[in-house]
């Protein structure tokens, strides 16, 4: 069974960790003791006055530019990092790819919702409020994925593009990697519309597996995000056993979790940072 998620009552494995600063974030069970360091960050620890309370990332939500600084950088102390070395994206809800390297350090990538490095000690950051944090490991190559995967970006294969971009780039082998998907909105909290419903019927080949109904079938139908981005990285060759879902739903866990539709948009955005263990080369 795919760690963590059962399918309707998910439990996760991820580690929950307080720092001394007191940032919270949550770490993947299945990276333990492999040298990647991933950490989701949660609401605490930052300088953001509500409704942003309290680590904000986001600059568009209202919060003042000078705070979301001070929340980068409090995440970046927490996690042993140095937040003007982050590398990010101008997310889009798109599929589109950055391969990275100490060069791109401190730099903000256009037109893309997924970074591939393999450059030690490089830190990626990407931003989240119910979208699908997805993270891929490869250990054969010493390569990392990161992505963001909204319903439109899950749809249209965010997730299996940064796996091919991957391959493309480091020959990474499917079949060896380690796969992660962190907090967002579940199943049971995410009713969907005529839109979705369509993009999902059109482009996803077992796109009815992936709609609940927990009202029963006269009821609105739900997405399963979850098993939506699982299954594309199965289908891309991932064993189902090396995908850790982390079954963390953000739009019912807001103490911890920023999340665009519990909180009806009035809200911060959580982050995720990821780098690889070793010494930095180059740059």
């Amino acid at each position: 069974p795919v760690r963590g998620y059962s399918g309707s009552e998910p439990v996760s494995p991820m580690q929950r960790i307080n720092h001394e600063n007191t940032v919270v974030t949550y770490t993947f069970e299945s990276l333990a003791g492999q040298p990647v360091h991933a950490h989701v960050s949660t609401r605490h620890g930052g300088v953001s006055p509500e409704p942003w309370r309290s680590l904000n990332f986001s600059v568009r939500r209202g919060d003042d530019p000078e705070r979301v600084q001070a929340n980068r950088q409090r995440l970046a102390e927490a996690v042993g990092q140095d937040a003007t070395h982050f590398v990010a994206c101008r997310q889009m809800h798109g599929t589109g790819v950055a391969k990275v390297d100490w060069s791109d350090a401190g730099t903000f990538k256009d037109d893309c919702d997924a970074l591939v490095p393999d450059a030690p000690g490089l830190p990626l950051f990407l931003v989240f409020a119910d979208c699908v944090p997805v993270l891929i490991y490869d250990p054969q190559h010493q390569a990392l994925g990161v992505c963001h995967a909204g319903w439109r970006g899950t749809v249209n294969g965010a997730a299996a593009a940064t796996l091919w971009a991957m391959q493309a780039a480091y020959n990474t082998d499917p079949a060896a990697v380690v796969a992660c998907i962190g907090p967002s909105i579940g199943p049971q909290s995410y009713a969907v519309g005529d839109e979705v419903i369509a993009l999902a019927h059109a482009k996803l080949p077992d796109a009815e597996q992936l709609f609940v109904y927990p009202n029963g079938l006269e009821g609105q139908p739900h997405f399963d995000l979850w098993a939506a981005n699982r299954s594309q990285l199965v289908a891309g060759g991932v064993p189902v056993g090396s995908i850790e879902v982390s079954g963390i739903d953000t739009a019912t866990n807001t103490a911890d979790f920023f999340s665009h539709r519990a909180e009806k948009g009035r809200c911060g955005l959580f982050g995720m940072v990821a780098w690889l263990g070793g010494d930095r080369q180059g740059g």
